[in-house]
């Protein structure tokens, strides 16, 4: 017993020794001393603007506690770092709050650079540092000599460059992740691909199950499939958007036989599809979204036959899946596992679809834009069961109601649907009131972009699930129903650009779980209290634009029980102060207050009021002060029709935002300080116009790379352009008109090749119209030289602006004839189409800056913006232009304003006038025309403005509603007649020969009795006299002897 019981003794004698040694202090640090100062020269070189990593922190703490470290309890050594953004949520896109997140989530987003000291962590097994945003620095190589490293993920991080190639060193990795490296919307720089030339060391990490590479460029990998198909222990593969292009249908597979996972997605193969997929038995998830796979598909329809155990499929955009056959596979194949199932733009029709059928575990489906012209058939499996489905954009289902859509989950005892998307199909009746209120289970109803119809029915109060709610761009009428203070789970409500009037609901500030709030665009109106925001403590998102209403607390000292992010209330009432709520809103980073009636002296200390504003847009009112400082968080500075004044300052590096508008306001003195201020600025967009600055344009404009939007109009600027802003390669407008400049254009403006408008009327510029307007500044689509001193030619090189619109070169010095070459004009010749957005310069996220031009139409002179796209405009009056009107001005059918007035043109209008038949405004008077108006303008249907006054014009004015409509002086200084002119146009009475072409062409017997009668009486009064009478004959030839003597 004794001897049996002495090594059990002895075993826990050392047991507890190791314990005591091991352990000699609980409240002993457990981390090892030169790792914890590796760990804070890590942190050294790290920009946390969310203090993440405000735990690590002393030269004595234990480096074991703190955020995102992981020790082995029994060494000490670090093993793991997890420092994921967004505790790994990446894809914040994948939410209807994306809008409202967004700042919030860039804080949270490591940044900086890595140091290398992580090296000293012999023991690390574990690296996560993805959904941060490392802005474009490379993977570094270091990691490569962390060989125990199990785990690497750095996706979504914002990396950049080659992914080095020393990764395959690290032969014990079982998870690598390098996808998705640069979001496409960073504020931050271009988007940006990782890029891989050869992935040969992919093939040492034999131990690899877990591979992303997302978003990673492969296109010059082309031996990327025999790399994949070496690693035998792959679990799951990550392909997506990687550019692949080529992929062999019929290459044998080795190792991929493990695969549960496989994401093609997004690479463009066009190709027949791969068999060797469909012998993947294991695959759980498949997704070849956006491949543009085709048909035929390999040796039998029934490509799914083995896939047994799939339950996801996205096969969004591959034509081979439009097949009867290939779905009648599917659903013989799979259809008891199928869980969720994309078939979107696979262009299927409803008589395909309706081979789909008993998919009994299906949960999510995905059918928007194909071609279905009737609802789901019931066949196709349980639809009560159903929780998410996407019909959008399905064209073909044009005018259904949403009742008859959703016919199948309205007769459901009870419908398990969760999301419900049916954006732009163009679905049209009312939102069904009793029907709605079946769908208990609703989350996300998402109709946006419809021509829904009537108003919002009380029962909308009955989705008590409902989270996100989007009814925006409909015709939805009528008031907000107080029943929508009932949705206690609403986390997102879109009402935008619908056409509801009326209060605002009280009820509405009872939501106290809203993050996302839009309404903007209706006919709302009336006052808003702080009852309306009552119990809102978790908005973070609020847009009101475009409504009636005015804001007026009853309390003056209100504070309001939200910190919000983005606060859009254009055009409400807020003034006359300056509403001190907004100021207590310290986490804003949008605030759109323009026109909303404040008036209010601005002190400095109220730009120091939000330290994390990003977008300030307070134009419109009737703000006053300097403006010596801007915040250097700020990315749209918009202070353009308010009051401010002084002269523009100095400012210092990083206080330049990407948009900065102030125009329309006293500013005076010169633009040097501003301009030439130290440093190269990250501006875009730069708007001084209509202010009261003085001297002449600097030359600094190399310190502006970025610009692209450049008005300077209607100030008192003086002297020559300067030559620098031929070194502004990206600049889409330049504005420079109602100055005092003078001298030639400098030449170095052909560098500008990306010009779409230049605008430099009203001024006094000199020399010939430049031929390379045309043969370098290719893009114009507006060019404006109104009133100033240009002589010389029109230059036929002109008429290589092919996407010109608008051509203003009136009141200059301009000679000869109208070029004929005008008919090579693509879009005013209606041979190209246009975008709307041309005029429209998007700078930064959330916001553009639209361009502006004062122009001359129906005889006065308006500015034109919103609506400068539509404008389509011809004008050469104001010159000594001659010769006649080219019969091409008449192919140029999308004119609306032709104006060629006050020139010394001769000949007449051209017949065809009348093929432009959008004009609107047609202008010939004084000039030297001639002939007849052509009959062709009667059809001239949406003419309102008409002059050709003061020519050489003769004969009646063509009959039609809009000709007869001027006042006469339209016609003034001619020879015109008829309506609308006082002068009657001559009855023609017809001739006897005339009468004849119209009558018979027999003998006229009318007229040889006529003249018989005539010669008879003749002979009986003259003839017959001087027969009888001897002193008539005597006198007779005695007058006519007279005549010949004279």
């Amino acid at each position: 017993m004794s001897s049996a019981f002495s090594p059990l003794c002895l075993l826990l004698v050392m047991t507890l020794f190791h314990f005591c040694f091991s352990n000699q202090n609980v409240g002993d640090p457990l981390c090892i001393d030169n790792e914890r100062r590796a760990l804070l020269e890590f942190k050294h070189g790290i920009i946390d603007d969310a203090n993440r990593l405000d735990s690590w922190v002393g030269e004595e703490s234990d480096c074991c506690t703190w955020a995102g470290i992981a020790c082995d309890n029994s060494t000490g050594h670090v093993h793991r770092i997890h420092l994921p953004g967004h505790d790994g949520h990446c894809d914040l896109q994948d939410t209807t709050l994306y809008e409202a997140y967004d700042e919030t989530a860039k804080l949270h987003r490591l940044r900086g650079d890595l140091n290398p000291s992580l090296l000293h962590l012999k023991q690390l097994t574990h690296l996560d540092l993805s959904c941060n945003d490392f802005r474009g620095i490379q993977v570094p190589r270091f990691i490569s000599s962390l060989g125990k490293l199990r785990y690497l993920n750095l996706s979504n991080s914002g990396f950049d460059g080659v992914i080095p190639p020393q990764l395959g060193n690290l032969s014990k990795l079982h998870v690598l992740s390098l996808g998705n490296f640069y979001d496409a919307e960073d504020t931050y720089g271009p988007y940006k691909l990782t890029s891989m030339p050869n992935m040969q060391w992919l093939s040492r990490l034999r131990f690899l199950t877990h591979l992303d590479m997302n978003g990673v460029n492969l296109s010059k990998s082309s031996d990327w499939f025999q790399v994949i198909n070496s690693l035998p222990s792959l679990v799951e593969l990550r392909l997506s958007n990687c550019r692949l292009r080529h992929i062999d249908p019929r290459v044998p597979i080795h190792n991929l036989t493990s695969l549960t996972l496989l994401d093609l997605s997004l690479n463009n193969f066009s190709s027949s599809v791969p068999w060797w997929i469909f012998s993947l038995t294991k695959l759980v998830s498949l997704d070849l979204s956006g491949c543009n796979f085709h048909g035929p598909v390999p040796s039998s329809p029934d490509i799914f036959r083995n896939l047994t155990a799939l339950k996801f499929l996205y096969v969004y955009s591959n034509n081979f899946m439009n097949s009867s056959l290939v779905l009648k596979g599917l659903s013989s194949s799979v259809a008891g596992n199928l869980v969720v199932l994309d078939i979107t733009s696979c262009d299927i029709s409803s008589p395909v679809l309706d081979s789909l059928h008993n998919l009994t575990s299906l949960r999510s489906l995905y059918l928007s834009q194909n071609q279905l012209t009737k609802t789901i058939p019931k066949s196709m499996g349980n639809l009560c069961n159903l929780r998410y489905l996407d019909m959008s954009e399905i064209q073909s289902l044009q005018n259904s109601s949403l009742t008859y859509i959703l016919q199948s989950f309205f007769e459901c005892k009870s419908s398990a649907l969760e999301s419900l998307f049916l954006m732009s199909m163009g679905l049209s009746g009312h939102l069904p009131a009793d029907q709605l209120g079946k769908l208990i289970h609703l989350k996300d109803l998402v109709l946006e972009r419809n021509q829904i119809v009537g108003t919002v029915p009380n029962s909308i109060g009955q989705l008590s699930s409902v989270r996100a709610l989007s009814l925006s761009r409909n015709l939805i009428s009528g008031l907000i129903p107080f029943s929508i203070g009932q949705l206690s789970s609403l986390e997102s409500l879109d009402l935008s650009y619908n056409q509801l009037s009326g209060n605002i609901p009280f009820s509405l500030g009872q939501l106290s779980k809203l993050v996302f709030l839009d309404f903007s665009y209706n006919l709302l109106e009336g006052i808003v209290t702080e009852a309306h925001f009552d119990k809102l403590v978790s908005l973070k998102y609020l847009n009101g634009k475009g409504n009636n209403l005015t804001l007026r607390p009853r309390l003056s000292n209100w504070n309001p029980p939200f910190q919000i992010h983005k606060l859009y209330l254009n055009s409400w009432g807020l003034g006359p102060q300056f509403p001190l709520w907004i100021q207590l809103q310290k986490g804003l980073r949008g605030l759109d207050i323009s026109n909303t009636g404040i008036s209010e002296y601005m002190p400095e200390s109220f730009w120091r009021s939000f330290t994390n504003l990003n977008c300030l847009d307070m134009s419109q009112n009737r703000l006053q002060g300097t403006l010596l400082s801007i915040p250097s968080t700020l990315s749209l500075l918009d202070l353009s029709s308010n009051e401010f004044g002084g002269k523009l300052t100095y400012l210092f590096d990083g206080m330049f935002p990407i948009s900065l508008d102030l125009s329309n306001n006293f500013f005076v003195g010169s633009l040097h300080p501003l301009l030439c201020s130290n440093g190269v600025k990250e501006t875009q967009a730069l708007s001084l116009g209509n202010n009261n600055l003085s001297g002449v344009i600097p030359e600094c404009w190399e310190k502006w790379p970025r610009l692209r939007f450049l008005n300077l109009n209607n100030n008192n600027l003086s002297g020559r352009i300067p030559s620098t802003l031929g070194s502004l390669s990206r600049l889409g407008s330049l504005s420079m008109g109602g100055n005092n400049l003078s001298g030639r254009l400098p030449a170095s403006l052909m560098n500008l090749t990306n010009l779409v408008i230049l605008q430099l009327s009203r001024n006094e510029l000199v020399g010939s119209v430049p031929t390379w307007f045309g043969t370098k500044l290719s893009f114009l689509r507006l060019l404006n030289l109104r009133s100033n001193n240009f002589h010389g030619n029109i230059p036929h090189e002109l008429c290589y602006l092919k996407t010109i619109q608008i051509l203003d070169l009136a009141d200059n010095n301009l000679l000869g004839n109208i070029p004929r070459c005008i008919k090579n004009f693509s879009v005013l010749s209606g041979k190209e189409n246009i975008y709307d957005y041309q005029f429209a310069f998007y700078v930064v996220y959330g916001g553009a800056t639209i361009a502006s031009d004062l122009l001359v139409m129906k005889g006065r002179q308006d500015t034109y913006s919103t609506n400068l796209q539509w404008v389509f405009l011809l004008d050469f009056s104001g010159n000594n232009l001659s010769g006649h009107i080219p019969s091409e001005i008449t192919t140029l059918v999308m004119l609306e304003s032709l104006n060629i007035s006050r020139n010394q043109l001769t000949g007449s209008i051209p017949e065809t006038i009348g093929e432009i038949k959008k004009l609107e405004s047609f202008d010939l008077s004084l000039n030297k025309l001639s002939g007849e108006l052509p009959v062709s303008l009667s059809s001239l249907n949406f003419l309102s403005s008409f002059n050709v006054s003061y020519n050489n014009l003769t004969g009646r004015v063509p009959s039609s509603t809009q000709l007869q409509g001027f006042n006469e002086s339209c016609f003034f200084g001619n020879k015109l007649c008829g309506d609308p002119l006082t002068e009657r146009c001559a009855v023609k009475v017809p001739y006897a020969e005339d009468q004849n072409e119209e009558g018979s062409h027999g003998t006229d017997w009318g007229l040889i009795i006529s003249t018989l009668l005539g010669l008879v009486a003749g002979f009986w009064l003259v003839v017959a006299p001087l027969i009888i009478s001897r002193s008539w004959r005597t006198a007779y030839f005695h007058f006519f002897s007279k005549l010949r003597c004279k």
